[in-house]
């Protein structure tokens, strides 16, 4: 009974529930319940009407934009643009996830079915794998639905305006009911072979950042001893200097160990290592930043936002609770590192407007002048610094 009365099996009990607690928040609290909203899709509706023998318009493509745009149950928002150009345009700077193209000869393919040449037309999806394949993969099984639910109905209509002409129909005619539009699938920017089903940019950053937190707690115990043997300013200079040339050959071996052991294809390795260079950089002077001005408590704050943003490095915005993408997919480093790299291996490097490359600039600046600033700090409190270093 003396074992249940000692303090640290309650402390210990107490410490585990709160460390559950903590990492399922991070794990688990900022996807959960994850789905699609709002899904941006380009609409490319080319359909010119055609005159039925009756007087009437069939306009097959105006129906078709109207029955998507109403269905309040597909989770997209549909972007109406002007041609397939400027649809491929938007893929190619990441606006749409996916988008749906009705040709021209839409209305003119339905109103063939009653001839004895039946010449559907040819509606095209395509799906932007490159920009997230989970929200891509969710387009292009949405739009395939969707176009079924089109087909039976056009299939339907056009059944019963030749069984009002007609009690016979051609062999011909019958099996163009069936499939009265073809439906030509396309993936744009497609993730090469041995990506993870595309999460290789997350999968690599997550990597990074654990090679680049190791890098950075070795050269901080460095700069203690040297500290206490010579200029604080000149071991600060060197533990910059030595972190990002370190930085760089861990990310040229990081790029090797992918593409020479898993075989992941990489079309432009030498701009990959650019890349993993840069967002290294980033984060060993983050990393470091941290450690000097705090000391090892840091390690606590960056361990936690390892993992609270790992769930969300290979998840579509539009797939998270609002209130993770305000509070912390907004801002969290090795998103936006993630998110660069994607662009660098599936786009060529093209980014949106805002390009998440120059975050990953804009972080290492700024951490590199706090960095050098530390030097000032520690100045004040070296006798704490040579403590921390003995211990």
């Amino acid at each position: 009974m003396g074992f249940l009365r000692q303090k640290m099996l309650w402390i210990g009990a107490l410490a585990v529930l709160l460390v559950l607690a903590i990492f399922g928040v991070a794990m688990m609290g900022s996807i959960a319940g994850a789905k699609p909203k709002s899904l941006p899709v380009a609409l490319v509706a080319l359909d010119q009407p055609v005159e039925l023998p009756s007087g009437e318009t069939l306009a097959v493509g105006d129906m078709m934009k109207g029955m998507l745009q109403a269905n309040s149950q597909l989770p997209i928002h549909w972007e109406t643009v002007n041609s397939e150009a400027e649809a491929r345009e938007g893929l190619d700077s990441q606006k749409y996830y996916g988008a749906l193209v009705l040709p021209e000869d839409l209305s003119a393919g339905i109103l063939t079915l009653q001839s004895p040449a039946p010449k559907p037309a040819v509606v095209q999806v395509l799906a932007n794998e490159g920009m997230s394949t989970q929200a891509s993969t969710a387009v292009r099984q949405m739009l395939g639905q969707a176009m079924k639910m089109a087909g039976a109905e056009l299939s339907k209509q056009a059944l019963t305006m030749i069984g009002s002409q007609t009690d016979m129909l051609p062999v011909t005619t019958a099996q163009a009911l069936l499939i009265p539009f073809e439906v030509h699938e396309e993936v744009v920017h497609p993730v090469g072979a041995n990506h993870a089903s595309g999460n290789a940019p997350g999968m690599l950053i997550q990597i990074l950042w654990i090679g680049c937190l190791i890098l950075s707690v070795f050269l901080f115990q460095a700069l203690q001893k040297a500290v206490n043997a010579g200029s604080r300013g000149i071991a600060i200079v060197l533990q910059g200097a030595a972190g990002l040339l370190l930085t760089g050959l861990a990310s040229g071996f990081l790029v090797w160990m992918a593409s020479s052991w898993y075989g992941m294809e990489l079309a432009n390795g030498g701009s990959v290592w650019l890349m993993l260079w840069l967002a290294g950089s980033a984060f060993f002077l983050l990393q470091s930043t941290l450690l000097n001005w705090i000391g090892l408590p840091a390690m606590g704050i960056l361990v936690l936002l390892m993992f609270f943003s790992m769930p969300l490095l290979n998840m579509a915005p539009e797939f998270l609770p609002q209130a993770t993408q305000d509070w912390l997919y907004s801002w969290t480093p090795l998103r936006f590192a993630a998110s660069a790299l994607r662009d660098v291996m599936y786009f060529d490097g093209y980014a949106p407007s805002s390009s998440h490359s120059a975050v990953m600039w804009f972080i290492a600046g700024g951490f590199l002048v706090l960095l050098l600033a530390s030097t000032f700090k520690k100045g004040r409190r070296s006798d704490k610094g040579k403590s921390i270093a003995a211990s």
